[in-house]
């Protein structure tokens, strides 16, 4: 039976007369510590195979280390330094994750995980990994889209509205502190109850500027607690926001993330690689977005409880770059998503340096853990290795001497058993990853995203009327009210579609004193966001103030 059967049929572990999980081949001649961590990673159902137990300098590899295919939706950390292998883990583990019909979603940072879709080049370097862990290596490409937000770069463009992004989310992409993040909510809130849609950055910018108009002021002072001073701010951050660059992000064709759920026809999951190597420099903007693409597959997707296997697995590439400077609404949104989204069926694993990265709260919900090795020459080094030291559970290493000799490709591996205990902390020689280790060729590249069948389904901006349109003084509205009687509306029952702006103006002339009430009323319901109806419709807002998709 060649290892890959062996592995479906349940891998490395066998089960005893007595219930108990052995190891297979030599491990009797094993060390006894090294035989009860062995143990602990001698799993019956299907697990992704990371590598073979590292034990006093010797590498083991008739001990396993694996993870439980159903614990990939508990979430996890891939930690270490640069240069230490993290993104080869990422590849290895997507392309076990796709092998067993598991879609993957790839944030690729400097731009070399586009091999994945290719196969890998045998070399010296691979075939001696894969002797020294009993790997049956096989050169293999796997299934994959290739995204890039706002078309920046190579891939199908991904975009969001402004309104769905929402006010907590471009905060911290615009860097407003607590009170003009409150601000920016109250902006949001009234373009909602008002019918103007938020599709991209000049109809968030021509409302707020509509706010701090002189013939907006009076609207500003029916929003609780917005000054002019602080909407100046938000408008001022909008438009330097804007001139740097960034409103390709913003707007129609929203992407819609049940995309990244799909599987092949052959059945193996779908790896889809966001590409950040060209907006890598505004790391505030790339790290929100993947939150926000987070966010939204939270709202989305239906309660699945324990699956036996997950939907979708998530990793969020530079993750020290969304906690920073995070304001404590974004951080308790963060918590809380993470600690949902996982009876969604999504997991969601999180790469960074160290673990101190990671808030307390979210680090505590990630029960599998790849520590690559950390450097100690610094006094901050030293005290991070203390700490990441502590995150893990008690060991028979020097965690603190072995986390600072680990090579390359090496790591330090805890994980949820299928009982949910943790396992063993255990030294690990990692696999080599099957698919191309690098990017592949740009032009191979740029061919495959656009004999995508998504890529004409995104790849043209769209940019119809919004705020933005309906707030210009040449079409002859003095303001938001206005152009919402014109679109026809006495209450939340009676909105209706409008049947000429004729019509809608003797409606308004004999019967002044309803519109005004109605236009007062903080009853009065959002008009339509879809671009085929004006039937109005309440915009709903969830974590981090997004708004829900109707699909």
């Amino acid at each position: 039976m060649s290892e890959r059967e062996s592995r479906a049929k349940g891998g490395s572990g066998t089960v005893s007369s007595a219930g108990a999980p052995e190891v297979r081949g030599t491990a009797a001649a094993l060390p006894q510590e090294a035989l009860e961590i062995a143990a602990g990673y001698a799993f019956g159902g299907p697990a992704l195979d990371l590598g073979a137990l590292l034990w006093d300098g010797r590498c083991l590899p008739d001990a396993q280390v694996r993870v439980p295919l159903p614990m990939l939706n508990r979430h996890g950390l891939v930690a270490g330094a640069t240069g230490t292998g993290k993104t080869k883990t990422l590849q290895l583990i997507a392309e076990q994750l796709s092998a067993q019909g598991v879609p993957v979603f790839l944030a690729d940072i400097k731009g070399d995980l586009s091999g994945v879709a290719a196969p890998g080049q045998p070399n010296d370097k691979v075939r001696s990994r894969a002797a020294e862990v009993h790997q049956d290596w096989t050169a293999t490409g796997f299934p994959a889209e290739f995204y890039a937000l706002g078309g920046i770069g190579h891939g199908i463009p991904v975009r969001a509205t402004v309104t769905s992004f929402g006010p907590v989310l471009l905060s911290k992409v615009l860097q407003l502190n607590q009170t003009q993040e409150q601000s920016l909510g109250l902006i949001f809130h009234y373009a909602d109850t008002k019918g103007l849609e938020l599709v991209d950055l000049k109809d968030l910018r021509a409302v707020v500027a509509f706010l701090t108009s002189e013939e907006g002021k009076g609207e500003l002072r029916n929003i609780g607690g917005l000054s002019t001073a602080t909407a100046g701010v938000i408008l001022r951050s909008l438009t330097a926001f804007e001139a740097q660059g960034m409103a390709d992000f913003f707007g129609e064709p929203e992407f819609d993330t049940s995309e990244f759920l799909r599987t092949a026809p052959e059945g193996r999951g779908v790896v889809s690689v966001l590409e950040l190597a060209a907006v890598q420099d505004r790391p505030q903007l790339f790290s929100t977005f993947l939150m926000w693409l987070l966010a939204d597959l939270f709202h989305d997707l239906p309660e699945v409880g324990d699956a036996d296997k997950p939907k979708l697995v998530f990793f969020f590439d530079e993750a020290h770059l969304l906690f920073d400077d995070a304001s404590k609404a974004f951080l308790d949104s963060i918590t809380q998503t993470v600690r949902l989204i996982r009876s969604k069926g999504v997991g969601v694993f999180f790469v960074t340096q160290t673990p101190k990265d990671v808030p307390a709260e979210v680090l505590g919900q990630l029960g599998n853990r790849i520590q690559h090795a950390l450097r100690a020459f610094t006094p901050d080094d030293q005290k991070a290795l203390k700490a990441t030291v502590k995150t893990f559970p008690n060991s028979a290493y020097d965690l603190e001497e072995l986390l600072t000799g680990l090579g390359t490709g090496e790591a330090v591996v805890t994980v949820l058993s299928e009982r949910g205990a943790p396992t063993p902390v255990a030294a690990t020689r990692l696999r080599a990853p099957e698919s191309l280790m690098g990017p592949v060729e740009a032009g191979e590249l740029e061919r495959a995203v656009t004999a995508s069948a998504l890529y004409g389904r995104y790849a043209q901006a769209v940019d119809r009327e919004s705020a933005y349109e309906r707030l210009q003084p040449s079409r002859g509205g003095k303001g938001p009210d206005e152009m919402r009687e014109a679109r026809g509306g006495k209450g939340p029952d009676e909105i209706r579609e409008a049947t000429g702006a004729a019509d809608q103006r003797a409606r308004q002339k004999e019967q002044p004193s309803v519109v005004e009430q109605v236009v007062g009323s903080g009853m009065f319901k959002s008009l339509a966001r879809s671009v085929g109806t004006q039937i109005g419709r309440e915009i709903t807002r969830s974590l981090f103030g997004t708004a829900r998709r109707r699909r």
